[in-house]
């Protein structure tokens, strides 16, 4: 199919169907050659990243907006106006390949008007941009409770933070240390041609210079190495699992953070449950391509009575569920899925599940609350609400004014997440 139809199709399902961009990409890439793969996921991940300045420049160009059946065709055109404005596509080509986009999506009859959009964009390209950031929402790329929030929640930062979400995220690895070193792993990817840079703190961690294909490193077919951010790999060290011990790894999908577990420990019995049957199978996939063991799963977190038998844990994860804002630059779609009301709601299931992990945990064993969220409700004003209603629970390693940690987007180049590590007292 017609790549731009098909990132036509995609920003629709998304924008207006509220399907998330992790399900409706794939679907797409299948639909288009291997050649364009790159291309479509360019398309929509920067069309969504700046969605308010296409939508100004859109509305400013048509008389009235397309409604209805017609939706798709609004989509075709905001993806015709990222590549003249944002792509190094020659714009003849871009305006040509989005005009004849509209056979693959049966709409002629829009042939014209959209043609006409384009060129006239090409025309008046610099007083239209300089338009869609005369407002918050396309000077930003935020929606306005968003931005409320982060300048509320960070007076001083928020500004940073917009930005980081902004940005293309960098391709982040974790070299399993049961095969090799960092170091003699990083010696690898120089002699491919490779650059990478360590994290100061993420133990296992590497950056790469410019994201590349995984089958391009070293060993990732044996399991040498993972994609995970350098933020979520520094669960390990707030978490400091041992050999041997009983390992509950709370809304485990995708996996990393098991396999992690387990790469770090020997003889550790881990239990990694998920709520979420389709998700559960990317951490069967990890966990056999990094040839690991894991106890894998499906169950509601708030009812662990009716999966969980055994012993209480030694040490329990929980990755909660959360709005994700602090991984904005790698879904831009969340943007403009979620709603100010998601926030409260989700709160509330953290502390559902908090409560109910917390009984799970052996007396003298660590919990360590995560999210990638940044949003104080659901991080540390959930670690002060559950102190305060937990008698046996002793915050390690930060003060309780201010509980654990929060890394914001762009810290040391990583995403957004929290920590707050506890522990159960007799």
């Amino acid at each position: 199919m017609n790549v731009r139809a098909v990132a036509a199709n995609i920003l629709f399902q998304v924008v207006d169907k509220g399907q998330s961009l992790s399900s409706a990409l794939p679907l797409g890439q299948q639909q288009v050659k291997p050649r364009d793969q790159a291309l479509l996921q360019e398309i929509c991940f920067g069309a969504l990243r700046i969605l308010p300045r296409l939508e100004s420049v859109a509305s400013e160009l048509m008389d009235k907006p397309l409604k209805g059946k017609q939706r798709v065709f609004h989509h075709l055109i905001l993806v015709g106006l990222y590549q003249i404005g944002h792509m190094r596509i020659p714009a003849h080509a871009a305006v040509g390949e989005t005009v004849e986009a509209t056979k693959t999506l049966k709409g002629p009859r829009l042939r014209g008007l959209i043609n006409a959009v384009l060129r006239n964009y090409q025309r008046n390209q610099e007083e239209l941009d300089q338009k869609s950031v005369s407002h918050n929402a396309g000077k930003y790329g935020h929606p306005s409770w968003l931005l409320k929030l982060l300048q509320q929640s960070y007076p001083e930062q928020w500004e940073s933070i917009v930005e980081a979400n902004n940005m293309k995220a960098p391709m982040w690895l974790r070299v399993n240390h049961q095969h090799l070193p960092r170091d003699d792993y990083q010696a690898l990817l120089k002699n491919e041609g490779i650059d990478s840079t360590p994290h100061p703190e993420a133990q296992d961690a590497l950056k790469l210079a410019a994201p590349c294909d995984v089958t391009k490193l070293p060993g990732f077919e044996k399991g040498w190495v993972s994609v995970q951010d350098a933020a979520a790999q520094l669960s390990i060290n707030y978490l400091q699992p041992q050999d041997g011990e009983l390992i509950l790894d709370c809304c485990a999908a995708p996996g990393g953070k098991t396999a992690h577990i387990l790469e770090r420990t020997k003889d550790s019995q881990v239990v990694a449950i998920d709520c979420d049957e389709t998700r559960l199978k990317r951490v069967h996939d990890n966990l056999k391509r990094l040839n690991l063991q894991a106890k894998v799963v499906c169950g509601d977190a708030r009812t662990p009575q009716e999966w969980w038998q055994g012993e209480q844990f030694d040490r329990i994860l929980l990755d909660a569920p959360c709005s994700a804002t602090g991984v904005i630059r790698r879904h831009p779609d969340i943007k403009w899925l979620r709603r100010a009301d998601d926030i409260e709601a989700l709160a509330e299931l953290q502390r559902e599940i908090f409560d109910a992990m917390w009984q799970q945990l052996k007396v003298g064993g660590t919990l360590v609350y995560a999210t990638c969220s940044i949003t104080p409700q659901e991080n540390k004003d959930q670690v002060i609400a559950f102190l305060a209603r937990t008698e046996n629970a002793e915050l390690i390693g930060s003060d309780k004014e201010n509980p654990g940690r929060q890394i914001l987007p762009g810290e040391h180049d990583m995403d957004g997440f929290y920590y707050a590590v506890l522990q159960k007292t007799p």
